[in-house]
């Protein structure tokens, strides 16, 4: 049940076969969630950590007055609270598709990184390149315009969501709303509007059916200014999609996000 987790680990170090079993063993049953129902509480205690073995989700925090910043996405295999074994949370993960969650007691997961190093180095590791993915966002925030902002997540969750098999082309199921991707790269709605129509009109990327449609890989990069060196995946992952094809590849047509 937790191949995702072992897949996304292996990224970060060979693990042996006692070190596959023992990851095998730590997860609880697996449960489905809709999309929209909250996976973490902010602030909630919790003995167990929770693994996200398909769907998608997304972490935030909101303010008193309802503002949302969204802080990363989440993709199979992403532990979604491993801080809770040291610090606890102070943010929350939301379900942007249905996932499929399994629970992992606390106390199993810290033996198992006593008895197996390699295992605790891989999820360490793990960590690391999620204090790099939040660099990277900071550094957008600040320093990069809104359209270059837009521009470098959707090559970003292109990227990832390949990593994870869940591409098609130059296509991926990336069901954000207007709202989601406003949040996450701290623009408006009707903002956020115009960049979308903007990079549709200059057919780079675009929206069709919940999807995210690549058109021109290597202008989108460049608009975003990306280099996916941050993700620490191999290179093959991180190669450019084939060109895209179709009608959609050549009008531009599309709905958006």
């Amino acid at each position: 049940m937790p191949g995702r987790l072992v897949e996304n680990l292996e990224r970060h170090g060979a693990l042996s076969a006692d070190e596959r079993l023992a990851i095998e063993a730590m997860a609880g049953a697996a449960r489905l969630v809709p999309a929209g129902a909250e996976l973490v509480g902010d602030g909630e205690a919790s003995a167990d950590c929770l693994l996200l073995l398909d769907g998608q989700a997304f972490r935030h925090k909101t303010l008193p007055d309802g503002r949302r910043q969204i802080l990363g996405f989440h993709t199979p295999g992403d532990v979604l609270d491993l801080q809770r074994l040291f610090l606890g949370v102070d943010y929350g993960v939301t379900a942007l598709t249905s996932c499929r969650v399994a629970a992992v007691p606390g106390s199993k997961l810290t033996e198992a990184l006593i008895e197996h190093p390699r295992l605790a180095h891989a999820l360490w590791r793990m960590s690391l390149v999620e204090a790099s993915i939040q660099r990277e966002w900071m550094v957008g925030m600040g320093r990069k315009s809104a359209y270059a902002r837009v521009a470098h997540l959707l090559c970003e969750m292109f990227i990832r969501l390949r990593a994870c098999g869940l591409t098609n082309g130059e296509r991926c199921r990336f069901p954000a709303t207007q709202a989601h991707l406003a949040d996450a790269v701290g623009l408006s709605q009707v903002h956020l509007n115009r960049v979308l129509q903007q990079l549709r009109s200059a057919r780079l990327a675009a929206f069709r059916a919940r999807e995210l449609l690549i058109m021109d890989w290597t202008g989108l990069a460049a608009a975003g200014d990306f280099d996916g060196q941050y993700l620490h995946l191999p290179a093959r992952t991180v190669a450019p999609p084939p060109p895209a094809q179709g009608p959609t590849a050549r009008t531009g047509r599309t709905t958006q996000a």
